[in-house]
Order: structure tokens, then C-alpha cells, then sequence
């Protein structure tokens, strides 16, 4: 006979990084009976990640922790690239804000996952054992059952209905479900040097571009930093963590050979990913998924991506006649954007790490040459690079446009918009947590029937409207806003004027009608949104959708 279980829950986290702490806070926003096992007493002290991006900071925004998290931060940064003489061939200094947020910012994971531990507990439904290991799993059409063994040697049975294993690039679930990790051949060992003080006192990245010698050196908070070294053949690491091999390294790149060192340990970096993220009820997420080269800063918040995409869909799932579309679009949205930055990675590496003299001529050569041809430089200069969050597949209802004019499938940008009374605010600030009819125009308020409003809401959706930055809203039966940032006034978004967009509670955009179709929204509507009345957070009242 099976023994009934200890505990019973909705959704059971394997993992208390980065990205299970985060998908532990998301889903005690919503309410979620959400249990976090960690096989640690403690969460991980050690300075690993050192970098956030805009699109996790906006994930941290939408469970209120983006401000506490920012100002850990050392924000706004770019990097410097150096040739073997020292000198500059390249820089990287974005400074557009997309998605509300600085693309890079240096910060101390230790700090990072302290603050999310501590957040959950605003929520009465989270529950977190550390010093407690998975160590069985198996489940049924309708359940998850876990055995958990605690460091006493005790053992609890647990009955969940979701588990999402963020365990790690060692994932115990991930080898037990017998998931292979597929991809590239890519692994080259880097000594990892943290200092508790630095003199050097460039704000920026700086990347040594050496062929004798990899370096990169990267700016902390509180005037700390970090260089990271690649290891030639022949170089063991019991000779890289010898405190000699360090001040002889550190004693190429700046003046700081002689700073206090923190830690000084060999890391062997991978580009990897899961074959499958998904087996019936058990999910995968973070380094337990895909293993990512550090050279774009991206292996974190991947992870952090994760947590966002599949926290809202299991909050649904728990409640939808059919949750099968919900769940099997994690996957499908995830997996694509994970590989490219994967990729992205690869090929910042070989910037970094050309092979020969030969190759570092040529690739300094080449930037020398983008720096005649404007759009070619501010392609590099302002990290347009770097993929864009979006989708091909999933939950999404593509429209007619070219690939590159739609904006079905892309994450929304969040402009600092204008309120009737002039106060202003980044968007999301004044969303609710649940999917948003977005409508563009001059006169929003005119877009709508009474009927149709009345439609979006019974169905659950928020109704807000956005004028463009030259036209002042006016309040009606649904709060106006108006692009102060002026972010919807370029193509391809210019080209959306007197259009809807429905936004999921990730806010990506699921689909586009122009006025004359906003009907047509309610079959994606229904698709994303199970009969969940959400919960309005505090904003300021006129922000407040339309009852």
C-alpha cells in the first residue's frame, strides 16, 4: 500500500538559487501553495553570477523586489575592449532602456539571494526546508510524490501537483528522469578571482583580448571587482590557486596585484541544455536546463527568465479546464532564446579568446572597419546584438506581418508613462497581474464598445489605453496613459497606432487586432487566462482598470 503523504502542496521547488528563489516569490505573489527544498543549510555565500540584466530586473519588478534589487547594484556599465597593446579597439556602452532598466549591472549574488530568501516571507503560502535533499520522485496523471530526506537522516513523503527542478547544472531530477544535456563540445577552465578591494578605476567591463592570455575584469559594488582568467594548456589548477600564479596574473592587467584577494578558485565553463525541459509534471528550469559560457553574462538570468515564463502558467494551469496548451509552451518559448544565448556566448568568446595573433588582428580590424559605418558601430555599441526576447512558437497568435515588423511573440517595452494628472510611472507599475488590452491611439477611448470592455473584463482581462507622447490622455471609464518616453513612436510600434495589443502576465505580446477586430481578442484571451479573478496590488488609483 502507498503511504499517504507528510505534506501536500501545489507546486514543490527543487533548489533555492537564483532561479527557484525567484519562481518561490512569483508564485507566493499569486497565492500558490508552494513548497522550496534545498539540500544546503544555507543558501550558496559564494560571489558566482555578477551580473543582472533589464529583463530580469523587470521580472523582479513584477513581484515588487526591483528597487531593493537595483540598489544592490552597480548599474549601467559597459565594456571596454583591449587589444595586446592595451589598447582600446572596441566599446560596449548601452544606453537605451528598453524594458525600464539599465541592460547591465553589476552586483553580489550572495546579496541578490539573501534579499529573495528573505521575501518570501510576505508569503503565507511559501514554505522553504533547508537541509532537506530530494532523494525519490515519481509521479501520476495527477500528482507529483516526492520523498525528501532531511540531514537528520528523517524522511517526509510530499504529494505535489507541479515540481520544477532547479537544481542545478548536477540536476538529481534531471539524471533521474534520465534527460540527457545535448549541445555544443564548448569547455575551457577560467580562474575566477574576487577581490575585496580594487584600485582600479575604470567603471566598465574591460576585456583583454589576448591571445596569450584571456582576461576579463568586471566592476563590483561597494568597490569590489572581478577578473577572470582563461587557463592555458598544461595549467593545472593546483598550480591557478596558488596565491603566486594569482599576483602574477593579476599583475598583467592593472594595478591590482597586490589587492586583498576574496576567493581564487578554477571553474570549467559549459554550453549545454537539456534535450527535453519537461516530464509530465516535472519541469526543469535554470542551470538544471541549459549551462551557459559566462562571456554574455547570461547563465543567471536565463534562469531568471525561466522563473518568469513558467510561474504565471503554473499558476493558470492549477485552475484551467486544460492546462496542456499553458504548460507545453514553457518548452517551447524557453528553450529557442536559451540556445541563442548560448550561442551569443560562444561567439563573445571567440572576441575574447582569439587562437592566434592572426586572429586577433583580424577581429580588431574588423571592429576598426564597423566604426566607419554608424549603424554597424551603434549595432555593436548599443548591445542590439544580443537577441531580443521573443517568440516563434507558443502561447502567441502570430499576425500577417514580416518576421521583422511583427511584434507578436516580443516581450512589450516599458516606457515611463504619463498619468492625466502628469505623475509618471514605468508601466508595469500601473498593470494588474493578469493579461492587459492594450490599446494605442489618440483617442483610446474611443477604440472600445461598452460591449467589448465589458467582454475583456468578464473574461479577465485589464482594459488600458496609451496615447503617444503628444497627446494628452483624459481619464474615462478606463485609466489613459501617454508615452512619456517616447518609445512608441519609432517603427515597427508607430506602425501599431489605433491597434490592441493583449499582453500576458509576463508581458509579452500574445497577439495585435486593429480596432475594428478587438473581438477577435477574446479567443487568445481565453487561451492564456483560466477563470481567475487577480488580485489588484496597490496603485495609485487612477490606475486602477475599470470594474
Amino acid at each position: 500500500m502507498t503511504r499517504p503523504p507528510d505534506l501536500a502542496t501545489d507546486v514543490l521547488i527543487v533548489g533555492a538559487g537564483p532561479t527557484g528563489l525567484l519562481l518561490a516569490n512569483i508564485l507566493g505573489d499569486m497565492g500558490v501553495a508552494t513548497l522550496l527544498v534545498e539540500k544546503r543549510m544555507d543558501i550558496v555565500r559564494e560571489p558566482r553570477a555578477v551580473s543582472i540584466d533589464d529583463e530580469s530586473l523587470r521580472a523582479l519588478q513584477s513581484v515588487g523586489l526591483h528597487q531593493q534589487v537595483a540598489s544592490l547594484c552597480v548599474r549601467g556599465y559597459g565594456s571596454i575592449y583591449r587589444g595586446p597593446k592595451g589598447n582600446v579597439f572596441a566599446t560596449v556602452k548601452p544606453f537605451s532602456k528598453d524594458y525600464g532598466f539599465d541592460k547591465r549591472n553589476a552586483f553580489q549574488q550572495p546579496d541578490f539571494v539573501t534579499l529573495l530568501r528573505g521575501a518570501m516571507a510576505r508569503h503565507e503560502t511559501v514554505t522553504d526546508l533547508f537541509g532537506t535533499e530530494l532523494t525519490a520522485v515519481s509521479q501520476t496523471a495527477d500528482q507529483v510524490q516526492a520523498t525528501l530526506t532531511h540531514a537528520d537522516g528523517t524522511q517526509r513523503q510530499v504529494a505535489a501537483r507541479y515540481l520544477v527542478a532547479c537544481d542545478g547544472g548536477r540536476s538529481f531530477v534531471r539524471k533521474h528522469l534520465g534527460i540527457k544535456m545535448v549541445g555544443s563540445t564548448f569547455e575551457e577552465p577560467w580562474l575566477i578571482l574576487d577581490l575585496k578591494t580594487t584600485s582600479n578605476r575604470c567603471f566598465h567591463t574591460e576585456v583583454f583580448c589576448w591571445p596569450q592570455r584571456s582576461c576579463i575584469t568586471l566592476p563590483g559594488p561597494a568597490g569590489i571587482r572581478r577578473y577572470e582568467f582563461k587557463l592555458n594548456r598544461g595549467e593545472t589548477v593546483e598550480q591557478a590557486e596558488a596565491p603566486e600564479f594569482a599576483r602574477k596574473l593579476l599583475a598583467m592587467v592593472g594595478p591590482d596585484a597586490n589587492e586583498p584577494i576574496r576567493r581564487q578558485q578554477v571553474y570549467t565553463f559549459h554550453a549545454r541544455m537539456a534535450e527535453r525541459w519537461r516530464d509530465g509534471r516535472i519541469f526543469l528550469a535554470g542551470d538544471a536546463a541549459h549551462l551557459t559560457p559566462p562571456f554574455a553574462g547570461q547563465g543567471m538570468n536565463s534562469g531568471l527568465r525561466d522563473a518568469h515564463n513558467l510561474g504565471w502558467k503554473l499558476h493558470e494551469a492549477l485552475h484551467a479546464t486544460n492546462p496542456e496548451p499553458l504548460l507545453a509552451s514553457y518548452e517551447a518559448e524557453r528553450a529557442p532564446h536559451a540556445w541563442e544565448m548560448i550561442t551569443l556566448a560562444m561567439r563573445m568568446g571567440q572576441v575574447m579568446m582569439p587562437s592566434s595573433a592572426l586572429k586577433g588582428a583580424l577581429i580588431r580590424a574588423a571592429f576598426h572597419t564597423l566604426k566607419l559605418y554608424p549603424p554597424a558601430r551603434d549595432y555593436f555599441a548599443q548591445m542590439k546584438y544580443k537577441p531580443k526576447p521573443r517568440f516563434d512558437a507558443g502561447l502567441i497568435w502570430p499576425d500577417q506581418r514580416p518576421k521583422s515588423l511583427s511584434l507578436v511573440g516580443r516581450m512589450f517595452p516599458q516606457p515611463l508613462v504619463a498619468t492625466p494628472e502628469d505623475k509618471r510611472h514605468l508601466l508595469d507599475d500601473l498593470l494588474p497581474d493578469q493579461p492587459v488590452v492594450l490599446l494605442y491611439g489618440n483617442r483610446p477611448e474611443t477604440m472600445i464598445s461598452p460591449a467589448d470592455l465589458a467582454a475583456f473584463h468578464q473574461a479577465g482581462a485589464a482594459v488600458i489605453g496609451i496615447t503617444p507622447e503628444g497627446v494628452n490622455p483624459r481619464p474615462d471609464r478606463f485609466a489613459i496613459l501617454r508615452d512619456y518616453s517616447r518609445m512608441l513612436s519609432s517603427r515597427p510600434y508607430a506602425d501599431h497606432l489605433d491597434h490592441a495589443f493583449l499582453l500576458r502576465r509576463d508581458r509579452y505580446v500574445a497577439a495585435i487586432f486593429g480596432q475594428d477586430r478587438l473581438g477577435d481578442l477574446l479567443v487568445p484571451l481565453s487561451r492564456i487566462r483560466s477563470a481567475i479573478v487577480a488580485k489588484d496590488r496597490d496603485r495609485p488609483e487612477h490606475a486602477q482598470p475599470a470594474a
